[in-house]
C-alpha cells in the first residue's frame, strides 16, 4: 500500500494545519540574478560565479511579478507530456520550466520493495505532496530549488543528482493526480486536464511499457486492470471539474493548444497595474526586450552602446504608442490591379518633448512620422514637490492635434502632471494625449493614471519603485545625462525664445 501520509521537510514553510490566511503573505522573493537556463540541468558543468548564484535582489523587485503557473492533469499516457511540451515550444520567447509529480513518489520501504508488483503508483499516497508543496512555494518566491530524480529500477529519489531548477516566468506542473490536493490547486493561474479516449491511453501504455520498459504484456494488463483503471476513475476523472480548459486529444489538439498559449501570453503581457488602469499599457516583454533593458540599464555600459540600444527601445514604444492613435479605413489598387482596403494614418499629430532626456526619444518619433512637428517643455526638477515650469514652445494649433509626450522616465509623476496640465491649458484634449516613457515607477502611474484617467500612457516596463531620494529603482540613473553624455552638474540649456 502506498504511504498513509507525508512527513513535512524541516523548514519549509508549507504545511497543512496552515490557514489560508498564510496565502496572503507577501511574498518575500530571493532571486538568482545570474543566468536562468529555464530549468536545463547539465551535469558537469561548472556555475560561472558562485557568488553570482548566491547573489539576491531585494525582496520588493518581484512584487509586481508572480510565476504564471499551469497545472496539466489527466489519465497516464493521455498525452500530457506532447501538451506540456507544445506549450513550452510555442512559449521559446519565456522562461518555462517544467515539474513533473512523478518526481515526488515516496521512496519505498524495504517491505514495500518485496511486495513492488502489489504498490499503486496511481494512487494519491504515493506522492510526497508537502515535498511537492515546498518545491513550488519556492519557485514562486522566486527561488531556486532541487527537485529529485526519481529511480524507477530501485524506486528511490536519491540514485541519482538532484535536477537544479531556476524561478522563471512560467511553471509547468504535470501529473495525474495534481489536481487532488487543494493546496497544490490553489497554486495553479491556469488548470489544463487532457481527456484522452481510455482505449487510446490503453494502446499507448502498452507500447510504451513494452517497448521502452521491456515489460511482459500481460503484465502491463494486469497492472491497468488492477490499479490504472481503477485510479483513474476514482481519483483521476473527479478532478476533471476542477480544470479551467479540458483538452481533446491531447497533443493532437493544436487548435486547443494554440488558444491556451495565446491566453498564456495575455497574461505575462499584462502587469497589474493594468489591470486597474484600462489606460497603461505596458510592451509585451520578451528576451529581445529584456536584453536591451539589460544593456541600458548596466551603469558599465558604452555611451555609444547606451544611445544605440536605447534608440531601439524608444522605437518600439513610439511605434506602439501610435496603435493608439485612430485611423480611418482607406483602399488603395495594388500594382496587380487589385484593391487592397486599408487604414490611413492620423495626419494631425505632433510630439512634445520634456526636455532634456525627452529629446533623446525625438529621432525615433522622426523616423516613425516624417515632418513631425515637435513642440519643447522644460521643467526645473528641485526636490520631489517643487517642480516649476520655466519654458514651453508649443505648435499653434496643438489643440487640433493629437499629442505624444515624450519622457523616458516616469517616477514620481509630479513632473508628468505638470506637462499634462500645460498640454490640457492649451487646449488639448486629456483623450487626445499618450505619454510615451521608457520606465515608469507604480508611484507615478497612480499619480498620473488618478489625475488624468482618460490619456494613454505606454511604457516598455515597470519598475519595483522609488528610493528614499525619489530615484527610480532599479531604474537606468541619469537618463539625459548618460544618452547626452553630460556631467551631472551640468545645467540644461533654454532654448532660445
Amino acid at each position: 500500500m502506498p504511504h498513509g501520509g507525508a512527513i513535512y521537510p524541516s523548514g519549509c514553510r508549507w504545511g497543512r494545519h496552515m490557514g489560508s490566511s498564510s496565502k496572503s503573505v507577501i511574498d518575500l522573493i530571493e532571486a538568482s540574478s545570474g543566468v536562468h537556463f529555464s530549468g536545463l540541468h547539465l551535469d558537469g558543468l561548472e556555475p560561472r560565479n558562485s557568488e553570482v548564484e548566491q547573489r539576491t535582489t531585494s525582496a520588493a523587485e518581484h512584487l509586481h511579478k508572480q510565476p504564471f503557473v499551469i497545472g496539466v492533469a489527466g489519465g497516464a499516457a493521455s498525452g500530457k507530456k506532447a501538451v506540456c511540451d507544445m506549450i513550452i515550444e510555442q512559449l521559446h520567447d519565456q522562461r518555462v520550466v517544467l515539474v513533473n509529480q512523478d518526481s515526488f513518489y515516496h521512496n519505498l520501504t524495504p517491505e514495500e520493495l518485496t511486495r513492488v508488483h502489489e504498490y499503486n503508483f496511481d494512487h494519491p499516497d504515493a506522492f510526497d505532496t508537502e515535498q511537492l508543496l515546498c518545491a513550488m512555494e519556492k519557485l514562486k518566491h522566486w527561488q531556486a530549488v532541487d527537485i529529485p530524480k526519481y529511480d524507477f529500477k530501485s524506486y528511490k529519489s536519491d540514485v541519482f543528482p538532484a535536477r537544479r531548477v531556476n524561478p522563471s516566468d512560467v511553471i509547468i506542473l504535470e501529473g495525474i493526480l495534481i489536481f487532488h490536493d487543494p493546496w497544490v490547486r490553489d497554486l495553479m493561474n491556469m488548470k489544463i486536464f487532457v481527456d484522452t479516449d481510455a482505449d487510446v491511453r490503453l494502446a499507448r501504455r502498452i507500447r510504451r511499457d513494452t517497448v521502452e520498459k521491456s515489460r511482459d504484456i500481460n503484465t502491463v494488463l494486469d497492472q491497468y486492470s488492477k490499479f490504472v483503471k481503477p485510479a483513474f476513475d476514482d481519483f483521476i476523472l473527479p478532478t476533471k471539474k476542477y480544470a479551467d480548459i479540458i483538452i481533446p486529444r491531447g497533443g493532437d489538439n493544436h487548435v486547443a493548444t494554440d488558444l491556451i498559449v495565446q491566453h498564456i501570453r495575455t497574461k505575462l503581457g499584462q502587469h497589474d497595474l493594468c489591470k486597474i488602469y484600462p489606460n497603461l499599457y505596458v510592451i509585451q516583454s520578451a528576451f529581445q526586450i529584456r536584453g536591451m533593458h539589460t544593456l541600458i540599464r548596466d551603469a558599465q555600459t558604452t555611451k555609444h552602446d547606451l544611445v544605440f540600444y536605447a534608440d531601439r527601445l524608444i522605437r518600439l514604444v513610439v511605434e506602439h504608442g501610435l496603435g493608439h492613435l485612430p485611423f480611418t479605413e482607406k483602399q488603395v489598387i495594388t500594382p496587380t490591379d487589385s484593391v487592397y482596403t486599408g487604414v490611413d494614418f492620423c495626419k494631425r499629430l505632433c510630439g512634445v518633448s520634456v526636455i532634456r532626456s525627452g529629446e533623446s526619444m525625438e529621432n525615433a518619433l522622426r523616423a516613425c512620422c516624417k515632418g513631425i512637428k515637435i513642440g519643447k517643455i522644460l521643467i526645473h526638477r528641485e526636490g520631489d514637490n517643487g517642480q516649476q515650469l520655466i519654458y514651453e514652445k508649443l505648435p499653434n494649433d496643438i489643440s487640433d492635434r493629437h499629442v505624444l509626450l515624450l519622457d523616458p522616465i516616469l517616477g514620481t509623476g509630479n513632473s508628468a502632471v505638470q506637462a499634462i496640465s500645460l498640454l490640457i491649458k492649451k487646449g488639448v484634449p486629456e483623450s487626445n494625449i499618450i505619454f510615451l516613457n521608457l520606465i515608469s515607477a507604480p508611484q507615478g502611474v497612480h499619480v498620473v493614471c488618478k489625475r488624468f484617467p482618460r490619456i494613454k500612457i505606454v511604457t516598455s516596463e515597470i519598475e519595483v519603485g522609488l528610493n528614499k531620494d525619489f530615484r527610480v529603482i532599479p531604474g537606468m540613473g541619469e537618463f539625459g545625462d548618460r544618452y547626452f553624455g553630460t556631467d551631472d552638474d551640468d545645467q540644461p540649456v533654454v532654448p532660445p525664445q
